[in-house]
């Protein structure tokens, strides 16, 4: 992907597979990479939230990279998260995403120590992004966990001053105004990609070209189904896929959260193994229970 095209569809955030032990299980990503092509994901967004970035070493977060790279193998584009506490790591982190040829980095802001404006925000940003200068880089933007809850529109004006290779953002946050404004801010110049699958809906009905999400692992063509609605104008349609998604999520919120949607892939046939502490993992009770909930609504039907 070169740093004039755009990223479209949808992106899945990618889990990190690990064995029981909690070491990494990277014979399990070409499997899961495969089902993900498959069922119509346009893009792969590795060693995020979901994929437990903040909880795997430098060297386990580099070799997730790559494997995810190598198994794309050049057919969809992956995506490297690089956020880190310290810039410095990092810039080091996207540095070796350029390395591996990944085709884009993005990065939270430094989540201990907190950015106290848009401009040292910008400063961190720019340190990260340098490290892969040929990469388009996206800032992600999720201030429920960073804490981090800046004006986005700011760092629209400010960050491409600063950020040679700044494309947009990954915005994973309810406030559908401030996204709307983002997507419009000089005549769209800027990608900026959601990241609330149970809001999908309500992001292409403000110009959402893009959307990053964790659900899009184990639902995409229910997502699919939505857009291909909205796009035709069949609403009814696009408003019924978002409901099943709504209640998809309502299930899996109401067990362990992250843990409950690692092993959703389980149940399509490939194990991706437990979450690192401090994440609580599920037993094969509480996934019983899940599927027996989520065959009630549906979903096994519905997913496609």
């Amino acid at each position: 992907m070169s740093a004039r095209s755009r990223l479209t569809g949808l992106v899945a955030a990618g889990f990190t597979p690990l064995k029981l032990d909690g070491s990494l299980n990277l014979d399990q990503v070409g499997p899961v990479t495969e089902l993900l092509i498959r069922d119509g994901v346009r893009a792969l967004f590795v060693c995020g939230s979901t994929g437990e970035g903040p909880l795997l070493t430098m060297a386990e977060r580099r070799e997730t990279a790559k494997a995810y790279v190598q198994a794309a193998a050049g057919r969809i584009p992956v995506i490297v998260h690089v956020g880190h506490s310290s810039p410095a790591e990092a810039r080091d982190l996207a540095a070796h995403a350029q390395q591996i040829e990944a085709q884009a980095i993005s990065a939270v802001a430094p989540w201990y120590f907190k950015p106290s404006s848009v401009d040292v925000l910008v400063d961190c940003l720019a340190e990260i992004a340098g490290g892969a200068p040929a990469l388009p880089f996206y800032y992600y933007h999720i201030p429920a966990l960073t804490g981090v809850g800046l004006d986005m529109l700011e760092l629209l004006r400010r960050a491409p001053s600063r950020i040679a290779n700044f494309a947009g953002i990954k915005y994973t946050a309810p406030t559908v105004d401030e996204y709307q404004s983002l997507v419009d801010f000089e005549g769209g110049r800027f990608e900026v990609l959601f990241g609330r699958d149970e809001m999908l809906l309500s992001s292409l009905c403000v110009g959402a070209q893009g959307a990053i999400g964790s659900t899009y692992n184990f639902a995409a063509p229910l997502y699919c189904r939505l857009i291909e609605a909205f796009r035709r104008g069949d609403m009814a349609e696009a408003r019924l896929c978002q409901a099943r998604s709504v209640a998809m999520i309502q299930v899996l919120l109401r067990s362990q959260g992250l843990s409950a949607f690692k092993s959703m892939i389980r149940l399509l046939g490939v194990d991706l193994g437990p979450v690192r502490k401090p994440l609580v993992s599920i037993d094969n009770k509480e996934l019983a229970r899940l599927e027996k909930e989520l065959s009630a609504i549906g979903y096994f039907d519905w997913r496609g």
